[in-house]
């Protein structure tokens, strides 16, 4: 499979070059963690986006990626950028809920289903999510989606019946909620420890994409993957505030330039490997279905109990993320 991410944000480092040649800074090297591997699409985009900066500030500003959680764990990326022993980090969004319920906004169950409904809670919540971060110290860069969220198991699912008793893998408050309210029994586990948590049994399903499923290679051990399009959550890639200030304006627009589009690279090439991700669980011998009408049912249950303890959590910024999320909608639709 080829693809143009990497093509893509060197055009836009390549545009501008004519900005670069006003920097003044002097170089400036960041370390970037991530907790994805290698292999991974949102680690790949990263090292892109770092490519296509020290082209464009003509190695004045070198972005050193860390991929697969090698400088620090994926729980510990958001504090090592918040007290400076990192630049910038890569992290998922809702990782973060525990410390404010606005973080968990993106994986609200069945609120936004698709990409296009992704992108317009997007665009709803960034005016508000970047608020947030300038109180953590943080500054936003840009924010790709995974494909849309399924169930993965080692046995049928029929219905959320099923599910009771199951070690079930969180990775985030909304994972361990929705567990709990499957009674089921939430497990932490990091993407990066996935694989030896499912070998020695202590996971037995979890909610994730089928790039999850892709990357850890879980029908060794599971197999069962249901489309239930639950949500699509999604990474983030941000700077400590003093390292961005410390930027001058030219250096600035430069890397806001490269977010930009390595936003949309990142975004498309996330669409374009959700159905390939899908083939591959099913070439690798796992049942891949859509759910059937009652453990949808059930799901869908699950998600208006949690959108509504969300929207008590969030308080009156995740009102305003929800009113502006349907407004948009609805513009759209009458367009």
């Amino acid at each position: 499979m080829r693809y143009s991410m990497a093509t893509l944000t060197k055009a836009v480092a390549l545009t501008t070059l004519t900005l670069a040649g006003s920097l003044t800074m002097a170089a400036e090297k960041w370390d970037m963690p991530m907790a994805y591997t290698d292999s991974n699409f949102h680690t790949q985009n990263g090292k892109s986006f770092a490519e296509a900066i020290e082209i464009a500030t003509q190695g004045k500003l070198d972005v050193k990626v860390h991929g697969g959680g090698s400088l620090f764990k994926g729980s510990e990326i958001k504090r090592a950028v918040q007290t400076g022993q990192a630049q910038i980090g890569e992290r998922i969004l809702s990782s973060h809920a525990n410390e404010d319920a606005v973080f968990g906004f993106d994986s609200v169950p069945f609120l936004a289903t698709s990409f296009a409904d992704s992108e317009v809670l997007w665009k709803a919540a960034r005016p508000h999510f970047e608020k947030l971060l300038d109180k953590h110290n943080l500054v936003l860069l840009y924010s790709v989606p995974w494909p849309p969220q399924g169930i993965y198991a080692k046995k049928p699912l029929n219905s959320i019946a099923d599910m009771e008793g199951i070690k079930f893998r969180s990775y985030s408050n909304a994972t361990a909620r929705l567990a709990e309210l499957a009674k089921a029994i939430p497990v932490q586990v990091e993407a990066s420890e996935l694989s030896q948590a499912l070998s020695t049994g202590v996971a037995e399903s979890f909610i994730s994409s089928g790039a999850t499923g892709y990357d850890r290679k879980v029908w060794e051990q599971l197999t069962h993957h249901y489309v239930v399009n639950a949500w699509l959550p999604r990474n983030y890639i941000f700077v400590n505030k003093q390292a961005w200030n410390e930027l001058d304006e030219a250096s600035q627009n430069v890397v806001r330039g490269i977010s930009l589009m390595a936003e949309k690279a990142g975004t498309a090439r996330s669409e374009q490997l959700t159905g390939w991700y899908l083939e591959q669980l099913s070439s690798n011998g796992m049942t891949v279905t859509e759910a059937g009408p009652q453990l949808k049912a059930d799901f869908e249950a699950i998600g208006a109990t949690m959108t509504a303890e969300w929207l008590k959590d969030a308080g009156d910024v995740g009102q305003a993320i929800i009113d502006d999320y349907r407004a948009a909608q609805q513009k759209l639709a009458h367009n």
